[in-house]
């Protein structure tokens, strides 16, 4: 990326005093890479944690010996949200480090941190071997995956935010969640044919390991890719700013977050906790929920949710390309209140237990997760500063992860457990999906706007002069207009 002068970029003093200089024009090619190397590295890095998921009933067998299928669920999802807790630590740690020593250096140590995480669980002994050292040592592992994940949304959505070009950042951002998709897909798929190909003997003697341990090689491949990468020009302009002025510390940043910030970041947690309900619930319990609760063919399972994740993936950019159109906002409310008046639909379908059925009620749950997909990779960044952007989203995004999302299977387990209800994870998306409302409605509308405390981001040179037109004929009808009230 490339602006007209590679000077520092102080904030006009008037709409009118917007020069070319300030705007910044998107190189094509760096732009490429950089959502490329995004979506690549999002992708291998939601592989290694998906894949814990999907084979979530087998892991209860090998770590958690028990007579009772529902105890040994329950175990392993709280294994699996544990990871959670640490999520907000991950990110306060490299969110602010972010901020200081750039985005791309933080997303290289996310990546390889994640992939030894998943390498390890796919090396430990069975519960059989070495007794209760097993689930702890898959409680470690977790713990570490956990942590590092806390740097890698936040990272990812703000490196592809300000490397966009103001009206296709809705478009070029959903390609992070399309990633994550693919992971999650590669994850399912690995699963599903481990699960089809070999006998549930096999599985849980030596099977299970393979996913875990293909994370190695593919946390090679990401860290190169994201080494390859240059900085942002807002992190590099920031870089720049901050050489002429007094040096900020970390508890600078915090203050700065939570005293000047907190409005955004409140809104932060409302909007990630109803994106990663759904999420949590559509991609991760539910395939569980059939198999364990439901008695469902797990193999069946795992292929319908496959199909509906493919499914996602062009819809998912479909939202993004809508939301650079007709705003966020209507994106993101269609799918929350979608969620309040088809979640019990979606579920009674899920509960019919034939193939048919259990597609639809899936395909509506993704459906409407897309609007999130697709909108939340360039609707959070732009609710911070530069200074912040990557910290703020970090730890506003974890915090609410760990609260809501990530306990999203071990509560809704629980919930269905001791009460018996099996609509309990609809009434669980419809609680969501209130707050979610809530949240996106006290939302500014940012399509197509600059990130806050950036100069206008175009595509091309003949763009930026007609933003520079359009800004200043703006202008100089705002001064018309205060003359006229003046002399009426």
């Amino acid at each position: 990326m490339a602006t007209p002068n590679d000077g520092l970029w102080r904030q006009p003093q008037t709409e009118k005093d917007l020069a070319l200089a300030d705007i910044t024009i998107v190189d094509k090619a760096l732009l490429k890479r950089a959502v490329g190397a995004m979506a690549i590295g999002n992708a291998m890095e939601w592989f290694d944690f998906g894949v814990y998921s999907y084979i979530a009933v087998t892991l209860g067998k090998v770590f958690f010996p028990s007579s009772n299928p529902g105890a040994q669920l329950i175990a392993t999802f709280g294994t699996f949200a544990a990871a959670f807790l640490v999520r907000p630590l991950g990110g306060m740690v490299f969110g602010p480090l972010g901020d200081r020593i750039g985005r791309k250096r933080v997303l290289a140590m996310t990546m390889i941190m994640m992939a030894v995480g998943t390498f390890c669980i796919g090396l430990i002994p069975a519960y059989g071997s070495i007794g209760i050292f097993a689930p702890i040592l898959l409680l470690v592992a977790r713990l570490l995956q956990g942590f590092s994940t806390g740097g890698e949304y936040g990272g990812a959505a703000t490196f592809i935010a300000e490397f966009a070009p103001d009206k296709r950042r809705g478009f070029l951002g959903s390609f992070l969640e399309f990633g994550t998709l693919v992971g999650y897909v590669l994850g399912a798929g690995c699963v599903a044919i481990l699960t089809a190909t070999m006998s549930e003997q096999s599985l849980l003697s030596w099977g299970w390991r393979i996913p875990f341990l293909i994370a190695g090689p593919l946390g090679l491949i990401g860290l190169y890719i994201r080494l390859k990468l240059e900085e942002t020009p807002a992190f590099q302009r920031e870089a720049d700013k901050r050489e002429t002025e007094a040096h900020s510390t970390p508890k600078d940043q915090f203050r700065d977050m939570l005293l000047q910030n907190w409005k955004p970041m409140l809104q932060c947690v409302g909007l990630v906790l109803i994106f990663n309900v759904t999420d949590y619930m559509a991609l991760s319990y539910l395939p569980s929920y059939l198999s364990a609760t439901l008695k469902f063919n797990e193999t069946h399972g795992l292929f319908i949710v496959l199909i509906v994740m493919v499914l996602m993936m062009p819809m998912t950019l479909f939202a993004g390309h809508l939301s650079d159109k007709i705003g966020r906002k209507p994106v993101m409310l269609f799918g929350c209140v979608g969620l309040l008046l088809l979640s019990m639909p979606a579920l009674t379908l899920i509960r019919m237990g034939d193939v048919l059925p259990i597609f639809s009620g899936m395909l509506i749950l993704g459906v409407l997760l897309s609007c999130f997909t697709g909108a939340m990779p360039s609707a959070l960044p732009a609710l911070f500063p530069t200074k912040i952007r990557y910290g703020a989203l970090a730890i506003g995004f974890n915090v609410s992860v760990s609260l809501f999302g990530g306990t999203t299977p071990l509560v809704t387990a629980w919930l269905v457990s001791s009460t018996g209800n099996l609509m309990m994870p609809a009434y669980y998306l419809m609680g969501a999906s209130v707050i979610g409302v809530v949240s996106v409605l006290a939302l500014h509308e940012t399509a197509r706007k600059p990130l806050k405390g950036s100069p206008p981001s175009v595509g091309s040179r003949s763009e930026a002069h007609a933003v520079l037109r359009g800004v200043r004929q703006a202008a100089e009808m705002d001064e018309r207009l205060t003359d006229a009230t003046a002399h009426a």
